[in-house]
């Protein structure tokens, strides 16, 4: 995947000069004025930027949803997955190449509906890779229906009387499914998002943000105001440990009146790729393929 990326003649001479790129196309982003994802498009770049990662190592794998139009604006490397698959994707990309740095943009919807299995089995294989959730509470790109997040009671197209089931919490099934690093970001603080990413990043292992997403347009419950009034930090909490469990678990729990946002859980543990002894030393694109007799091996099974 290294070199994929043809950088524009800005992003050239700008890292010539030894200047940071801002890693923008030449397409303005088309999201509906005031959409929670420019908050979370920012909060990446800023992120990439504070990494100091070289875009030509950056992959970015997007399921279907507004994020998606990511592949438009940010210029690193891209696959656009169908509904529900990015993190297959993902993985596939990090164990074939160790020295990408994977990032994977997916919604409410996207990850935890049509994805939700691989959601699950993720958490437990810990690959090293980064899961953004654009959580907006609606399947906006198509006009607002009820995604597996939106609140019971909440009125949408598909429940005109009120949703009637309880919502999935991405960050207590994070944490109950074994989740090594388990975050939240908030798309209106775009410093402490950037910052969340950069934790993320930074931890070896299998990293979920779940990102409160305003979805002007379709949601008018989970507004930035709402969210505004009800947010705080976990880390300016006297006493908050991040390695227990038990308390991390409690706190994901808690939603209405206050929002905790921050890192709930953090564990270091073997990462997948390094467990299995055909990846342990290298990577599937540094590895020397032997050639075969794939008619032998026909015959063996005929």
């Amino acid at each position: 995947m290294r070199g994929v990326v043809e950088l524009d003649d800005k992003m050239l001479k700008e890292q010539a000069a030894g200047v940071p790129t801002d890693l923008n196309t030449h397409n303005q982003p088309t999201w509906c004025p005031g959409c929670g994802n420019f908050g979370i498009f920012t909060a990446l770049k800023n992120a990439f930027l504070e990494l100091s990662l070289d875009p030509s190592t950056i992959l970015c794998v997007e399921g279907i949803g507004c994020h998606g139009h990511v592949v438009n604006f940010l210029q690193v490397n891209h696959f656009e997955g169908l509904h529900g698959r990015p993190l297959p994707i993902a993985q596939g990309a990090k164990l074939a190449n160790h020295e990408l740095n994977v990032f994977v943009l997916t919604g409410d919807g996207d990850c935890l509906g049509e994805g939700g299995n691989h959601f699950l089995h993720a958490l437990r294989r810990n690959v090293d890779l980064v899961c953004l959730i654009h959580n907006n509470q609606r399947y906006s790109l198509t006009t607002g229906q009820t995604s597996p997040t939106t609140e019971q009671g909440d009125r949408t197209k598909t429940s005109l009387k009120g949703v009637l089931e309880k919502p999935v919490n991405p960050v207590a099934l994070a944490i109950a499914s074994g989740g090594g690093f388990v975050a939240r970001g908030f798309a209106g603080d775009v410093d402490h998002l950037a910052k969340m990413i950069v934790a993320a990043h930074r931890h070896k292992g299998f990293a979920v943000v779940d990102i409160l997403q305003p979805c002007v347009t379709f949601n008018k419950l989970n507004t930035f105001d709402y969210f505004l009034k009800r947010v705080y930090k976990l880390g300016e909490q006297e006493g908050y440990q991040p390695n227990d469990k038990q308390m991390a678990f409690k706190k994901s729990l808690e939603w209405g009146e206050r929002i905790p946002i921050g890192i709930f859980y953090q564990e270091e543990r073997p990462v997948y790729e390094e467990q299995l002894p055909q990846l342990a030393h290298a990577s599937l694109v540094e590895s020397k393929v032997e050639s075969f007799d794939f008619e032998k091996i026909l015959q063996v099974y005929s």
